[in-house]
């Protein structure tokens, strides 16, 4: 799997972590310990999309 199509899949799940945190927090009574762990995944995921694009960038000195 190459670095870009990573990158994609790592976005998507991120973003479906959105959805699902949106459907759960919907709901009245929702369980906020797997809302938690939801938002840890998704900020997770986060860092290491930004990882990987900042190693993707070049350098550049100016």
């Amino acid at each position: 799997m190459s670095v870009q199509e990573k990158l994609e899949s790592l976005k998507a799940e991120h973003r479906d972590l959105d959805y699902a945190i949106a459907a759960l927090a919907e709901r009245a009574p929702y369980d906020q310990v797997q809302v938690q762990r939801l938002k840890k995944r998704k900020l997770l995921l986060r860092d290491i999309i930004a990882k990987l694009e900042d190693e993707t960038r070049p350098d550049i000195i100016a």
